[in-house]
């Protein structure tokens, strides 16, 4: 298989991005069909399509995606649409064989995590979660260092989404968003993927470790009030909703060789963009906010408790040890959004359907990283109380050989 042939679903600001600036560009990638609920985004899409491949190249268009998983040029699909939908729609697709590349978002219930493990097993249909951040170059420069034994026994993780989402939010029936209704109606950690699943890679989760329990706590919710208040042009309904969203939710994972992971959610208060990757080991540690590593072979006898001159010493060590991914990455041109993350995620999904590899990111990596929406919605309706996670490898993390 030359190309995988492939269908784009949803086609808001995410996916027409992926469509137009990433995935038209790719050789190894043909869209065939696209689909979204709203007719002006699917038209758009469907001559963005036409204008790069050309006469003959107007790909299938439809509202409803099992029209177009139904077809029978479709070998593999992107699912890009809005949270709720993404569930049923890798359901339908690997039941019909279609390989799933699945966008990240948290999971609405344990039994969809269970339904799509279920699916895949009985199916054996790829499924990949695309989550970007895995391919980022601290993330995986960082495992890198990890896996070479600089940091010692990994013993504590910190990650967070922390991003002034606040315009998104307030505007999202103005702009077609699936975050309002969202924040509205649910108070949990609603987008745990993007800092999570570095850290589950670097903890070996599911392949010799696992989660065990999580507990979560969520702040009130005041932001989303006051940025109303503050845009005379928003919907001024809003001003005195009741969303149900904390400003600030903090979940706490304790994993089956001891490591403890924090993780934030911070997206409706005035705050710069940030993810907050923290790793901490017996020899040392690295800090994504002041972009610095603290290795405790390397201080040549400095004062511990003045880091400060080591900040931004990153550049450094990531010339040293940079993951060899990158290392190619880097020679060759990076390709794709979120400095270069979106090209790598994308193109290692496409890959392995076209070669019939197993993807590195599988169902049981998904359904543990997604579960954490589920569980933590529970854990904070319960005030902060410990939730277990489920085993959805029944067992099998327990047989894995670590390596990177």
């Amino acid at each position: 298989m030359n190309q995988v042939r492939t269908a784009a679903i949803g086609l808001g600001a995410r996916g027409y991005s992926m469509l137009h600036a990433l995935l038209l560009h790719m050789d190894n990638v043909r869209i065939t069909a696209v689909c979204d609920l709203y007719e002006d985004r699917l038209s758009r899409a469907a001559d963005a399509v036409e204008k790069v491949y050309g006469e003959g190249g107007r790909p299938f268009a439809s509202t409803d995606y099992k029209e177009v998983l139904d077809r029978d040029d479709v070998d593999a699909v992107l699912i890009m649409s809005a949270w709720e939908s993404h569930f049923p729609i890798a359901y339908y697709a690997m039941e019909r064989g279609i390989a799933v590349g699945m966008e990240v978002g948290g999971a609405y219930s344990i039994d969809d995590c269970w339904q799509l493990v279920r699916t895949y097993e009985r199916t054996k249909t790829p499924f990949m979660l695309l989550e970007n951040c895995c391919y980022g170059e601290a993330e995986m420069s960082v495992m890198h260092m990890v896996k070479l034994g600089l940091f010692g026994d990994v013993v504590h993780c910190e990650g967070g989404y922390r991003h002034d989402l606040r315009d998104e939010i307030i505007f999202g029936k103005e702009n077609r968003h699936y975050r309002l209704r969202n924040y509205l109606t649910r108070n949990c950690e609603n987008y745990p993927t993007h800092e999570l699943g570095p850290i589950a890679q670097i903890l070996d989760i599911n392949r010799g470790n696992r989660f065990l329990s999580l507990v979560s706590v969520a702040s009130k919710s005041a932001g989303l009030n006051q940025f109303a208040v503050d845009h005379p042009n928003a919907n001024q309904e809003l001003a005195t909703a009741k969303f149900a969203q904390g400003d600030v939710v903090t979940t706490v994972i304790k994993c089956a060789r001891g490591e403890t992971i924090t993780l934030h959610l911070d997206t409706s208060l005035p705050r710069p963009y940030s993810r907050g990757f923290t790793i901490q080991g017996t020899k040392g540690m690295y800090q994504e906010d002041t972009r610095s590593f603290f290795i405790d072979a390397d201080m040549g006898g400095k004062e511990h408790w003045d880091w400060s001159p080591e900040w931004n010493n990153q550049v450094k060590y990531f010339e040293k040890y940079r993951h060899p991914v990158w290392v190619d990455y880097l020679a060759n041109g990076i390709r794709g959004g979120h400095g270069g993350m979106d090209g790598l995620v994308y193109n290692e999904f496409i890959e392995c359907v076209r070669l019939g590899k197993p993807c590195p990111i599988d169902v049981y990596d998904g359904a543990a990283w997604m579960a954490v929406t589920a569980l933590s919605e529970e854990s904070i309706a319960k005030g902060g109380a410990p939730v277990a996670f489920p085993d959805f490898t029944s067992g099998a993390w327990c047989a894995y050989s670590v390596e990177e």
